[in-house]
């Protein structure tokens, strides 16, 4: 009986329809149906898949609809997650829409596994990467070689 892949993941947002925008502007993401859940939010998705599920920071009864948040959660970042990780593709295309944007991207390499990674953060400060697979040479689009950092020891 294993768990066989992640549904979503939520997102308490301190402005809903600016990191909804955000989501679906920067990542394509598509506003799907939605429960009648007792708090506004969105599901978004891709290809009929849900990916994320948001609803507004700082309602009413927030500790009754938000079982993973609570008071002694972060609220300008991410608590105790560092990231959440999506494989995508055409990464020059992500690039060219972030600088469009005005969103920062820290890229990364591993040529060894042939990775290239796109880490932006999303308006509420939740790190979102990016994993392009096959790529083993990325030298027109920067960023860090993972393969050239120190170690820990």
């Amino acid at each position: 009986m294993p768990v066989t892949e992640l549904n979503h993941y939520f997102v308490r947002a301190n402005d809903l329809e600016r990191t909804k925008d955000f989501y679906v502007k920067a990542l394509g993401f598509d506003v799907m149906p939605r429960p009648n859940f007792p708090f506004k939010g969105y599901w978004l998705g891709v290809n009929g898949n849900i990916q994320v599920h948001m609803g507004q920071a700082g309602i009413d009864n927030e500790g009754l609809y938000y079982l993973g948040t609570t008071p002694k959660s972060a609220k300008d970042n991410s608590g105790t997650i560092d990231h959440i990780a999506f494989l995508a593709t055409d990464p020059q295309a992500f690039l060219d829409r972030f600088r469009q944007m005005g969103v920062g991207v820290r890229p990364r390499s591993l040529p060894e596994f042939e990775l290239y990674q796109l880490f932006i953060e999303d308006p509420d400060g939740l790190t979102v990467e990016l994993n392009f697979q096959g790529i083993k040479d990325a030298p027109d689009w920067g960023g860090e070689n993972y393969a050239a950092m120190p170690r820990v020891s």
